[in-house]
């Protein structure tokens, strides 16, 4: 590989991890530790701060330095980017929208020919809806995602829906947007369980402390999680109810964002979701095409034998009325 080429390739492992030990560089590049180090002192001369620390575990970090140096992208990376800023503009990101669009129309002036019908077609398909949600400052989401990155504890003051105040010390792991909101996902140090806390709930702070060692998400997907949990505890309603269908079977029919599903032996699987009237949940439970049963609450009960009656009356009005035809 020729210098420039693996001065380039060098740059882009930077840039791609916080830290890299300086023998899993020279292995990636093909080259011995001392071309390495040589690299390194190129990039430095040419404004980029590489961070470096010795010893036998010792390695490079890209840090942050006074000026802003030449980001390097590959074509996908150029895409994902322009198209990330396009739908960010119309995001749910409050104070961000000037600087995004100042972002876009720079990397849409610089843009290859053959790349500019691509990302046309993109944007032509891609037409993001105006928010809904509640807008969360911009700089408190890049305060959370950096320590879900750097693996730093945060401390912050939150209020939950009643209202109530409290301080929260947790493990940050994601930063997670659905429905309309910002979500962090974090094992919370006082409760001993994990949390999702809604970032425009978070009223000072996040204040950054110690590094923790990661966890392994319950899923494995951090925003499957966070969809699960929002899908029963956004809602007035929390309902758990008994599907009588495997989870094979109900993989179509109930996507994450439809609440908590795990098995329940003998073919079933048991099903924590929510709704804010129990009617709704009721039609939507009709609609599944498979037989269940209500645990609780009672209001959802009452509401499925409401709704039997209902159709079993229109049954038999439609059943006359056919006959009369």
């Amino acid at each position: 590989m020729a210098a420039s080429s693996r001065l380039l390739r060098l740059l882009s492992l930077l840039q791609s991890r916080r830290h890299w030990p300086g023998g899993e560089l020279a292995e990636r590049l093909e080259v011995t530790p001392r071309t390495v180090r040589r690299d390194v002192d190129r990039l430095r001369q040419l404004g980029y701060p590489v961070r470096s620390d010795g010893g036998p575990g010792g390695g490079y970090e890209l840090a942050a330095g006074s000026a802003l140096p030449p980001l390097l992208l590959d074509e996908d990376e150029f895409l994902a980017v322009a198209v990330g800023l396009r739908q960010a503009a119309a995001g749910p990101v409050g104070g961000s929208g000037e600087a995004t669009l100042r972002a876009l129309a720079k990397l849409e002036q610089v843009i290859p020919a053959r790349l500019r019908s691509r990302l046309r077609g993109l944007h032509d398909a891609l037409q993001p809806v105006a928010p809904v949600g509640p807008q969360v400052p911009h700089d408190r989401l890049m305060a959370l995602a950096t320590a879900c990155r750097d693996l730093h504890r945060l401390s912050f003051d939150y209020r939950d829906r009643s209202g109530r105040q409290q301080r929260r010390e947790v493990e940050p792991h994601a930063v997670v947007c659905t429905e309309a909101r910002w979500y962090l996902l974090a094992w919370d140090l006082g409760r001993r369980d994990w949390r999702t806390f809604r970032v425009d709930r978070i009223v000072s702070g996040p204040e950054p402390g110690p590094r923790f060692l990661p966890r392994r998400i319950p899923g494995g997907k951090a925003a499957d999680y966070v969809a699960r949990s929002v899908a029963v505890e956004m809602y007035r309603l929390k309902a758990r109810v008994l599907l009588h269908a495997s989870r094979t079977e109900l993989a179509d029919l109930v996507p994450a964002f439809a609440g908590r599903l795990q098995e329940w032996g003998g073919g079933r699987c048991l099903l924590e979701t929510g709704a804010n009237r129990p009617e709704y949940l009721a039609a939507h439970l009709a609609v599944l095409g498979v037989d269940f049963e209500v645990l609780e609450p009672p209001e959802l009960a009452t509401a499925v034998r409401d709704m039997a009656a209902r159709l079993r009356r229109a049954a038999r009005r439609s059943q006359a009325s056919t006959g009369s035809l």
